[in-house]
Order: structure tokens, then C-alpha cells, then sequence
């Protein structure tokens, strides 16, 4: 990679942390490009040269969130050898991840109103739903889980934790030992012996 390559990659890391930051924090419809490019101290052209709008700025921070977000479901699955618990863990993880201050706003309430439909399945399904999917696959594999399509499975687990990571970012306290239960009920449901 050149120097000019180089620059440019930095130029894009710089912004997407700071935009990531005003978008947490602010929300999308208040973050400004002004502001972004301001405190950068660049121009708009330069921003523009990376990122056509706003929205394809906030897209590219949302495509890094949801990644980050598979990676720590994943890295939470791994914890423990137990492939049922594997399951558990990565739900809670998913759950309590998207609930983080830094992450709830960009993609519990602006993802999901800036992103076309298409383009918010799409990211989870490249991401959180992929993971998902991967371990039921373990499950079925071991013959731990009920005799079901795995997509249709994936899809009703991801749905239900989805809307549950909605719920919880209206809370004002989160209780673990809580939504540990309920997740763990869910899932019992899937499993080959309830």
C-alpha cells in the first residue's frame, strides 16, 4: 500500500470515530457534517471524497457496529465449550451488546429508521444472524435442537432477541439474572428435550 493509500485509510478511520461518537451520542438527525468536518478540521469536499452524504457516513458506522457486534457474540459463545451454552451466551451477548451506551442509539433507534429494511437485514444476516445460524448448525449437528428448518429457527430467535434489545433500551436498568432466564426459557423451547 502507498503513502497516499495509507492517508486515505487513516482519513476514514478518523472520521468514522468521530462520526461514530456525534452519532451515540447526538443521534443522527442532530449530528451535523459540519460539525464532523469542523472538529476534524477538513473540508466537506474531503469528507465527500470518502462518503457521498450523511447517510452513507452513518452506514459505515453502522456496518462497523453490527461486525463488532458478531465479533463479540461470537468471542462471548466461545467462553465456554458447552455448545447449548455457546448458544445462551451469544444471545445474551447480543442482547446486552446492542444495549451499550455507545451502541443502543445507532442500532436500536437510528439504524433501523435511517437503513432501508432490506439493507438492516442484510447487515444482520451477514453478522449477528450468521452466527446465530452457525451454532444452531452445532446443535442440529449434535442433535440437540428439535427438528426444524434452521433459517426458520434462526429467524424466530433473532427476532425475538431483536425486539427484546428494543425493549430494554426504553429501560432505565437492565437485570441480568433477569433476561439470563428469559433467554434461557426461550431457547429451552428449541431444545430437543424442551
Amino acid at each position: 500500500m502507498n503513502k497516499k493509500q495509507l492517508a486515505s485509510q487513516e482519513t476514514i478511520r478518523k472520521i468514522l470515530k468521530l462520526a461514530r461518537k456525534k452519532f451515540s451520542n447526538k443521534g443522527y438527525t442532530d449530528t451535523s457534517l459540519e460539525e464532523i468536518v469542523e472538529e476534524l478540521g477538513m473540508t466537506r469536499g474531503a469528507l465527500y471524497h470518502h462518503f457521498k452524504n450523511k447517510k452513507a457516513l452513518f452506514l459505515a458506522v453502522l456496518e462497523e457496529v453490527q461486525s463488532e457486534l458478531g465479533q463479540h457474540v461470537e468471542a462471548s459463545a466461545l467462553k465456554v465449550s458447552d455448545t447449548w451454552q455457546q448458544l445462551t451466551e451469544g444471545c445474551l451477548a447480543f442482547v446486552l451488546f446492542a444495549n451499550r451506551k455507545e451502541n443502543r442509539r445507532i442500532l436500536l433507534t437510528d439504524g433501523p429508521n435511517v437503513v432501508e429494511w432490506e439493507e438492516w437485514r442484510g447487515q444482520d444476516a451477514e453478522n449477528s444472524l450468521y452466527h446465530l445460524k452457525e451454532q444452531l448448525e452445532f446443535l442440529q449437528k449434535e442433535d440437540k435442537i428439535i427438528s426444524l428448518d434452521l433459517d426458520v429457527m434462526a429467524h424466530m430467535i433473532s427476532g425475538a432477541l431483536n425486539d427484546l434489545a428494543l425493549y430494554l433500551a426504553a429501560q432505565k436498568n437492565i437485570q441480568e439474572a433477569n433476561l439470563r432466564l428469559a433467554v434461557e426459557s426461550l431457547l429451552r423451547g428449541f431444545g430437543k428435550h424442551g
